[in-house]
């Protein structure tokens, strides 16, 4: 049982698992941690960071208009004619020198400003990798192969069986060969081939897309969290296309599914140094060098749900770029957790008691992963949200701080007549449930839809999905492209966001002036946001060569969701 006053952070979900050969109907229950509700434990601190970044060029742009009023409310005193006067008279050389400071402070201002500012940064286009059909698995056929390679007992393929069915992974995504091998498969060897095959697929498609030569590319960055070789992914990559030898490189290891961001805001700061440039971003990760042949149930998880997958993006700080891109940087927010011992450890590899090496995923990691998203999607908040909702949201919190809260005396989140229709047992267990509960002032959700058009939420799986979509309060459309995301392609790691706009412009909703909010998280623990803006509209032929053109008509799925008591 959980401590007294968790029983919030819980939910239970009733699975009917069929009727038995006597007749009666057999349920199971599973009690799971949920996330942390985000409105009712918004801090002020990360708010007021969010509007620190907000103003942080406010002095400028507040100072333009009040000197534009000034300098307009003295030259308005004079006609032309008196101002030639004024500059032959002694009499007018005062106001005349007002006017004159007025109008050296403003082209100060505006020139301090222009060339303080950020330039533009550009996203010119991505792209995708998909694998070859011979390496795509249904899930029923992965435990099959699984079970030929000799790693695994009985108890520990049917608990992967378990977690494949409720993951939200569909029967179409790839897995590389080497893993259903008897013999050992993270090795350097392996573990470059795939790199090899991802990787230069992803770089290909996107030199040819863009029809730019690998020799003018002149920022790479690199990241992948788990195989780091020596010589570097990036240096294999410099090595293959023969890129110039004064390109500005790159390479991110062990920063988890979040990198991609991270990767980006990498590019962003090296563009914002090194003016009339393009830089080429690679986000991928290698499955077959992490698989785990071991009995660890916590380090099985991410055998169920890592799959093959890279990105390849191009940016650019250049003027002329514009007419051809897609998309442009707007934020970028970035939250790190790891000064906390839980959230360090919550994604962790290490060795088994088999000396077998893999990723050990905590059994808190929904509510650690809640925190850091909380965290970001406050400080994210001021930055995009129009003033009506900020006011709204900002006030409310303002009053709820100063009121407190005030707790049910009630029961679980059935209602009793509800719940008098479940068998007593069922009854009993659903009172695991986070109970009801009111507040002096009810919590106001900010719509984040009146904010973002587009939502690419890193798609790892489907218990957390939904636990951000109930937080967020978003539509089943808002999360259309992460699910259909982790149902065809799985957890891609740090691309997934990718394969999620990919989706986006396959169905062909990008238009011109839609922000897409790109959220992604992982090990550390962080969590980092991404907020692009489309320049022009995108539809399904402007994509180009696209990972889900094949599929398009299939999505989005009807998945079967199991009773949730919330």
């Amino acid at each position: 049982m959980a401590p007294t006053g968790e029983h919030h952070l819980l939910s239970t979900e009733i699975v009917n698992r069929g009727i038995e050969p006597s007749g009666s109907m057999t349920f199971s229950v599973r009690v799971r941690r949920r996330l942390p509700d985000f409105v009712q434990s918004v801090k002020l601190k990360y708010v007021k960071l969010g509007y620190h970044y907000l103003i942080n060029h406010g002095l400028y742009l507040a100072a333009v208009p009040v000197v534009f009023l000034l300098f307009g409310a003295e030259v308005r005193r004079f006609g032309r004619e008196e101002v030639w006067r004024m500059l032959s008279e002694s009499t007018g050389g005062y106001d005349l020198v007002i006017v004159l400071a007025l109008f050296t402070l403003l082209t100060f201002i505006l020139t301090f400003y222009f060339f303080s500012r950020s330039r533009s940064i550009y996203l010119v286009d991505f792209a995708c990798f998909k694998p070859d059909d011979d390496l795509k698995v249904t899930k029923e056929e992965f435990i099959e192969l699984a079970r030929k390679s000799g790693k695994f007992d009985e108890a520990s393929l049917e608990f992967q069986k378990r977690i494949l069915e409720s993951s939200g992974i569909g029967d179409e995504t790839y897995v590389p060969k080497s893993i259903m091998s008897t013999e050992r498969t993270s090795t350097m060897k392996e573990g470059r081939a795939e790199a090899s095959m991802v990787i230069f697929g992803a770089l290909d498609e996107l030199f040819e897309k863009t029809r730019i030569r690998p020799k003018d590319v002149g920022i790479l960055v690199v990241n992948c969290s788990i195989f780091n070789p020596t010589p570097s992914l990036s240096a294999m990559i410099i090595n293959h296309y023969k890129m110039r030898g004064n390109v500005l490189s790159f390479n991110l290891g062990g920063m988890g599914c979040s990198a991609g961001i991270i990767a980006v805001d990498l590019a962003r700061d090296m563009l914002q140094a090194n003016p009339n440039n393009v830089a080429v971003v690679v986000s991928t990760e290698m499955v077959g060098y992490n698989w785990y042949p071991g009995r660890d149930r916590s380090m099985l998880i991410p055998n169920c749900f890592f799959r093959m997958g890279c990105s390849a993006l191009l940016m650019s700080n250049r003027r002329r770029d514009y007419r051809r891109a897609k998309y442009t940087l707007e934020h970028i927010v970035r939250t790190h957790k790891g000064g906390d011992d839980s959230s360090f450890r919550s994604v962790y590899q290490e060795e088994d008691l088999e000396k077998f090496r893999g990723l050990k995923i905590s059994k808190d990691i929904m509510e650690i992963g809640g925190e850091a998203i909380k965290t970001n999607v406050t400080t994210l908040s001021p930055l995009v949200l129009p003033f009506s909702e900020q006011m709204f949201f900002f006030s409310n919190l303002i009053k709820r701080y100063f009121s407190g809260t005030v707790k049910s005396k009630g029961g679980g989140a059935m209602s009793g007549e509800s719940s008098h229709r479940l068998p007593p047992v069922l009854q009993e267990m659903s009172q695991l449930a986070p109970s009801s509960s009111t507040t002096t002032t009810k919590p106001y959700i900010p719509d984040y839809r009146l904010a973002f058009e587009h939502f690419c939420i890193h798609a790892t799986s489907k218990s957390a999905l939904n636990e951000l979509q109930r937080n967020l309060g978003l539509s089943d459309e808002n999360m259309e492209a992460s699910r259909a995301t982790l149902h065809r392609f799985g957890n891609t790691s740090s691309s997934s966001i990718w394969y999620e706009l990919a989706y986006q412009e396959a169905k062909g909703r990008v238009k011109a002036g839609d922000r897409v909010w790109q959220l992604a998280f992982g090990s550390g623990f962080k969590c980092n946001s991404a907020v692009w803006k489309s320049i022009r509209r995108i539809g399904p032929l402007q994509a180009g060569s696209n990972p889900w053109l094949d599929c398009m008509d299939r999505y989005p799925v009807e998945l079967n969701h199991p009773l949730n008591f919330h």
